[in-house]
C-alpha cells in the first residue's frame, strides 16, 4: 500500500507540474522536475506527516522502479533517435560536437579538482562534475527546432545531427566514469585500453545484430498472433542488450539506448514500429519517466542556493559557456556565421534527462560521501549538478526561440 501511495502522490504532482510548463512552452521535464524539488521542500519541512515520503530514499522496491524509469528512458530515448542520420552526418557536424563535448569536459573537470578538497574521491567528483556539463539533450532542441519549423534548416540539421554525435561520446565517457568511480582512480593504461576494447566489442556485437539480425527477425514478428508480442519482443531485445552491457564492464543504459537505436522503420513493418513506439513512448512519458525525475527532485537540498552561490554560479557559467564557446566556436569557425552559431551553441546547453541520470548514478555509487564529514561544496555536489540540469532545460528553448525567431 505504500508504494500505491508514493506512486499516486508522485504521479498527481508530476503531470499537473509538468502541463503547466507545457503550457508555459518549457518543456515537461522542467516541470516534473520542479515538482520533485518542491514536494522534496514540503517533505523535509513536514517530515512527521509524510512519513512514507521522508523515507523514500530507504526504499529498495522505489529504488528498483526508479532503476526500470531509466532503463525505459534510455530506450525511449534510443527509438527517437535515427543511427542513419548519425551516420549521415557530415564532418563539421562531428567537429562540432567534439568542440561543445572537450570545452565543457575539461572546464568541469578542472573547475572541480581546483575548487574541491583533497580525498580520495577527488578524481571522481571532478570527473563526474566534467561529465556532467559535457552531456547535450537532443529532445529539448529537437522540440524547440520543430516548434520553429526550423529542424530541417542549416543550423537545424547542424544541432540535431551534433547532438547524436555527442550522444555517442557520452556514453564512451560513462564507461570510463563508471570504472573510476568502482576503483576510485583513474584507470591505468592497459584499464583505458580494456574499457576501451570492452566498448568496441560491445558495439561491434550490438551494431552486427541490429544491423543484421533484427530486420530478419522484426518481419516474422508480425505475424505473432499473442496480444503485444511485438512489445514484448522490444523489451526481451533490450534487456538482452542491457544485460550484455553490464557483462562487458558498462551500465545497463547504453545497451537500453543501442537497443532503442536499432529498433526503426529499416528494420522492422513500419506499422509494428509505430504501435510499440507508442506504447514505449507511453509507458514512459507517462508512468515512468516522471516518476524518475521526482525522484531527483526528492533527492535535491534546495540548501545548495545559498550554501554555495559561488560554486553553483560558476557550474552555471562553465555549462553554458563551454557549449557556447566548444560547439558554437566550432560552428563560427566553419563558416555558419555569428547568429547561426549561436543557436547553436544555445541549443547544445541544455542537459535534460541523461545528465540527471549520470547524477543518479554517482549518487548511488557514493561519489559524494568523501571526505567526511563532506564539506559543503561535496555534500551539495548532487543538487548544484540537478539545480544546473534544471537551468540549463529552461534557458535553452527560451533563449533558442529568442535568437531564431528573428530570422
Amino acid at each position: 500500500m505504500e508504494l500505491l501511495y508514493i506512486l499516486l502522490v508522485l504521479l498527481v504532482v508530476t503531470r499537473v507540474c509538468g502541463e503547466i510548463a507545457e503550457r508555459a512552452n518549457q518543456p515537461a521535464l522542467a516541470g516534473e522536475l520542479i515538482a520533485g524539488i518542491a514536494l522534496g521542500i514540503v517533505v523535509a519541512q513536514n517530515a512527521s506527516s509524510f512519513p512514507v515520503l521522508a523515507e523514500l530514499s530507504g526504499n529498495e522496491v522505489f529504488t528498483a522502479i526508479t532503476d526500470l524509469a531509466i532503463f525505459f528512458l534510455m530506450l525511449n530515448a534510443g527509438v527517437e533517435l535515427k543511427p542513419r542520420q548519425l551516420a549521415a552526418s557530415s564532418r563539421s557536424a562531428l567537429l562540432v560536437a567534439i568542440g561543445g563535448f572537450v570545452v565543457p569536459l575539461t572546464a568541469g573537470f578542472a573547475l572541480g579538482w581546483i575548487l574541491l578538497p583533497t580525498s580520495s574521491l577527488r578524481l571522481v567528483q571532478s570527473l563526474f562534475i566534467g561529465t556532467a556539463l559535457a552531456i547535450t539533450a537532443v529532445p529539448v532542441a529537437v522540440k524547440v527546432l520543430m516548434d520553429l519549423g526550423k529542424l530541417n534548416s542549416k543550423p537545424g540539421q547542424m544541432i540535431v545531427s551534433a547532438a547524436l554525435f555527442d550522444d555517442v561520446l557520452s556514453l564512451v565517457l560513462l564507461a570510463v566514469l563508471l570504472a573510476v568511480i568502482r576503483t576510485g582512480e583513474l584507470p591505468s593504461t592497459f584499464e583505458v585500453l580494456t574499457i576501451i576494447g570492452n566498448v568496441a566489442a560491445f558495439f561491434a556485437i550490438t551494431i552486427g545484430i541490429g544491423l543484421f539480425a533484427i530486420p530478419r527477425i522484426g518481419h516474422l514478428l508480425g505475424k505473432a498472433t499473442v496480444a503485444e508480442f511485438e512489445f514484448s519482443a522490444l523489451l526481451v531485445y533490450a534487456l538482452g542488450y542491457a544485460f550484455l552491457a553490464e557483462r562487458f564492464g558498462l551500465h545497463f543504459i547504453v545497451g537500453a539506448f543501442v537497443a532503442g537505436l536499432f529498433f526503426n522503420r529499416t528494420t522492422v513493418d513500419n506499422n509494428f514500429y509505430e504501435g510499440v513506439k507508442a506504447r514505449v513512448s507511453g509507458i514512459t512519458s507517462g508512468f515512468l519517466a516522471p516518476v524518475f525525475f521526482a525522484s531527483i527532485g526528492l533527492h535535491l537540498d534546495i540548501a545548495a542556493l545559498s550554501q554555495v552561490p559561488a560554486f553553483l554560479a560558476l557550474l552555471v557559467i562553465v555549462a553554458l559557456a563551454g557549449k557556447l564557446l566548444g560547439s558554437g566556436g566550432v560552428a563560427y569557425w566553419l563558416g555558419m556565421g555569428a547568429r547561426n552559431s549561436t543557436a547553436i551553441g544555445i541549443a547544445m546547453s541544455g542537459r535534460g534527462a541523461v545528465e540527471l541520470v549520470i547524477a543518479d548514478i554517482a549518487l548511488r555509487g557514493g561519489v559524494f560521501q568523501l571526505p567526511v564529514p563532506p564539506p559543503p561544496i561535496v555534500a551539495n555536489l548532487f543538487s548544484a549538478v540537478v539545480i544546473v540540469a534544471v537551468i540549463t532545460t529552461l534557458f535553452t528553448p527560451i533563449a533558442l526561440r529568442w535568437i531564431l525567431a528573428k530570422d
